[in-house]
């Protein structure tokens, strides 16, 4: 992740680094030349004493020292708002390119604007106050296993959401390795009753896990499937309910209302939205929705290993404020990499 928009961000702050450089200049100084004086011709007459004065060396005077004009001269003394907006122009395009919304570009502008506009350039510092800007979308997740653990919750409920092709029911799969891990006991609900293999991909995972599958026919009512598992957790005092649920597009109204009702039935204590880290803004808009819908409660994205921008999960976070889980990383249960918004700014290189 970030390969291209490290790249990108390290070459804008060298392009933009001020370097004081001084150099020497020294004066011209007028020295005046020797002239060999002619002997003057002494009269025979009468002999005068006079006093010659002597004249006393100047001193000589000091090398005047000259800043030498930087790439940064065209700023002069300090950064005004114009040629601020001027140096950002280039970083806009950069951020864009690499995936990053625009709203969570003007974010990063807002950011940056304050502690540069005014501010003399010797005292500024790009990738520093940069790396402040970016860490300032990232909302810091909570530690996932112990927010279970500690929860009064029994079951625990965990509603994923999401639209079509996204790796829902692989990444749902992943969680519950996840949590077997750490020693919890996991029920998965195939409330995803539409899509013609859905039931039985996750019922392979379930037998893969071994852990129990709670499912009814194609065409059931999802949020009847996702009350029955709880209802089964309960008795059987199992730790956590992952629910399954039908991809489906931000701007189908129906099938929005669907996943609120399931919502409703279920009253999950987590809302998990699962998104493609390459869709970039596509992603960002697809949370925005869901988040309005139904009220996230944080973000996992998937094939983030092949994602050499990395904006979306700026993004995601930022526009929807709320944190990202986990970012998948491949195709194993294993592949599930809890996110750590450290190590994604030591990525950028900053």
């Amino acid at each position: 992740m970030f390969g291209k928009l490290k790249e990108k961000l390290k070459n804008w702050v060298s392009k933009n680094k001020e370097e004081e450089i001084v150099e020497t200049v020294p004066t011209t100084t007028n020295k005046k030349s020797k002239s060999v004086s002619k002997p003057k011709k002494i009269s025979p007459k009468k002999e005068s004493k006079k006093k010659v004065a002597i004249e006393e060396p100047k001193a000589k005077e000091e090398p005047i020292i000259t800043p030498k004009k930087s790439i940064f001269s065209k700023f002069q003394k300090t950064l005004t708002q114009e040629k601020f907006d001027n140096l950002f122009q280039e970083l806009q395009i950069i951020l864009l390119q690499n995936n990053v919304a625009y709203e969570t570009v003007e974010a990063i502008e807002a950011s940056l604007s304050k502690p540069l506009v005014g501010k003399p350039m010797k005292k500024v510092n790009l990738a520093t106050e940069l790396k402040t800007a970016i860490e300032s979308l990232l909302i810091n997740p909570p530690n996932f296993i112990n927010q279970i653990k500690s929860s009064d919750s029994k079951p625990y409920i965990i509603l994923f959401a999401g639209i079509n092709g996204s790796g829902k029911t692989t990444t749902i799969a992943k969680v519950a390795h996840y949590l077997q891990k750490n020693k919890l006991s996991v029920c998965l609900a195939a409330a995803d009753t539409f899509r013609a293999a859905a039931i039985q991909q996750l019922e392979e995972h379930a037998q893969k896990l071994n852990v129990p599958l709670i499912k009814k026919d194609y065409g059931a009512d999802p949020a009847a499937v996702g009350f029955d598992a709880i209802k089964y957790a309960k008795k059987n005092k199992i730790d956590v309910v992952l629910i399954d649920t039908a991809g489906r597009m931000q701007n189908s109204d129906t099938l929005m209302k669907e996943i609120e009702k399931i919502a409703r039935v279920t009253k999950p204590d987590m809302k998990i939205f699962l998104g493609e880290s390459i869709t970039g803004n596509d992603a960002t808009l697809q949370a925005k929705a869901f988040n309005d819908s139904i009220g996230l409660t944080g973000i996992i994205l998937s094939k983030a290993d092949i994602d050499e921008k990395g904006g979306t999960a700026l993004s995601v976070s930022h526009v929807t404020n709320k944190p990202i889980l986990f970012l998948g990383t491949g195709q194993d249960y294993k592949d599930l990499e809890i996110f750590d918004k450290e190590k994604l700014i030591e990525k950028l290189g900053l």
